[in-house]
């Protein structure tokens, strides 16, 4: 889109000349003819530009200026002035005027003012934002949410990372735990520093100290090389441990010391100093964890110096348009797609088991097999599509009662035997926390189906 310039001068030739000159170098340009009509079109279009005559009657260039300031300071006015008025001109820079351009001048000194004008204001711009970013440290653009609860929850974010606190993210799988630990590194200090990301779920528990710690050639069988650890890769930076829950509970003291002193030592070699925040997260109730002696309480306590909960998706609902939108863009940015009204309200009224990122791989796949650009409910992934409705529902209850408690054991009985005993797909059928169906499972003594 072309800039824009407002053009206020009383002297119709050189006013024709120089919005001629402005338009052939690309410009939009407005004018006026006297001090009073530039401002009423000021007022009315905002430009970022302003070039303006000081010699006019009624209303001269300096009150042109005066009043175009105090509508929007941050605009950019050229004053054109005669040679003899050099003096005023610069006086007028003072009162913030940008420049100035003496009578006669050329096409190519104005252009040049002009040019060098925005990109001053592009500079200026770039300078702001760049502030705004450094001091809130956050890429907001990544945190999606204007409900209570994630207004909040990044407001904590934001207090926090400047911090060199320890942080336990807590919440569902799938409600964005990743993005926030790189948001708290970001924010912090050592955001030029590595963010190092572990799953500990995902690594064999015979490796995993190899993995977070390193070796030393030699060391076991296999060890062909050294080998640099997770948190010698983070050193000056942040390492997010990502379901600590599942660490092994032998593991757990030398975390624990490594937390403590900053220090550790390789399988088969000697201590290593470093300097690393840890930020932890877990989808499992580490309390809960604590009390069936699976976690230990004082490496919880260390971890969780600051705790952080994430809300699930069903729990802020009103966020769905925005997250809607943002995957849409993230997906197809060059593409006119768009949900359809209908599909929007059966998406806020779905229990969204898999948080976000099932929310996420719903519109991905809804997108590469649209029909049309406005998506329907036709379009909607046959896992989540409106259920058949079925006469008598879900349950037969006998005429003389039944145990809640006994219709909940049967629930999780049956959750456990369709996913072949898996119990995080288990907890995820029963749309409930996974440390949820671990605290049932032990209340009813239910074992591995």
């Amino acid at each position: 889109m072309a800039e824009q310039i407002l053009l206020i001068d009383d002297d119709v030739s050189l006013r024709r000349v120089t919005e001629f000159n402005l338009q052939e170098s690309g410009y939009k340009v407005l004018t006026a003819a006297n001090g009073a009509d530039g401002v009423a079109l000021f007022k009315r279009y905002r430009p970022a530009l302003v070039i303006t005559d000081v010699q006019m009657p009624e209303m001269d260039g300096y009150q042109v200026l005066q009043q175009v300031l105090a509508l929007e300071p941050q605009t950019l006015v050229i004053i054109v002035t005669a040679f003899s008025s050099v003096e005023q001109a610069v006086g007028a820079i003072k009162d913030g005027a940008y420049d100035y351009v003496t009578k006669p001048f050329s096409r190519d000194q104005l252009t040049l003012a002009v040019a060098k004008a925005f990109e001053y204001r592009r500079l200026r711009r770039e300078n702001t934002q760049l502030k705004d970013v450094l001091a809130s440290g956050l890429d907001r653009q990544q945190i999606i949410g204007e409900s209570r609860a994630m207004q909040q929850l990044l407001q904590r974010v934001e207090r926090v990372a400047a911090s060199q606190a320890s942080v336990l993210i807590s919440g569902e799988s799938g409600t964005g735990k990743e993005v926030i630990a790189n948001a708290l590194h970001q924010g912090s200090e050592r955001s030029d520093g590595p963010f190092v990301a572990v799953n500990c779920a995902a690594i064999p528990k015979d490796l995993i100290e190899s993995e977070l710690f390193g070796h030393i050639k030699g060391s076991f069988t296999g060890a062909v090389r050294d080998r640099k650890g997770k948190f010698t890769l983070a050193d000056g930076g942040t390492l997010f441990l990502d379901e600590i829950g599942e660490l092994p509970i032998d593991l757990q003291p030398k975390l624990l010391r490594a937390l403590q002193e900053q220090a550790f030592e390789p399988v088969g070699g000697e201590t290593e100093q470093v300097d690393v925040r840890v930020v932890a997260a877990s989808n499992r109730n580490l309390e809960e964890a604590m009390l069936t002696g699976e976690f230990r309480e004082d490496l919880y306590y260390r971890l969780a110096v600051v705790p952080m909960e994430l809300p699930p998706l069903r729990e802020r609902k009103g966020d769905i348009p925005l997250l809607l939108d943002f995957f849409l863009r993230k997906q197809q940015a060059n593409v006119d797609v768009s949900f359809s009204a209908e599909v929007i309200d059966y998406l806020q009224n779905y229990g969204w088991p898999g948080n976000v990122r099932e929310l996420e791989n719903v519109v991905e796949q809804m997108l590469i097999l649209r029909q049309d650009d406005l998506l329907q409910l036709s379009d909607l992934p046959q896992r989540i599509g409106k259920p058949s409705v079925r006469s008598g529902g879900v349950l037969n209850l006998p005429d003389d009662g039944y145990s809640l408690e006994a219709l909940e054991q049967e629930a999780v009985e049956e959750a456990l035997r369709r996913c072949d005993g898996n119990k995080s797909k288990a907890a995820a059928f029963l749309r409930i926390p996974r440390h949820t169906l671990l605290y049932r499972l032990e209340k009813y003594n239910i074992q591995n189906i």
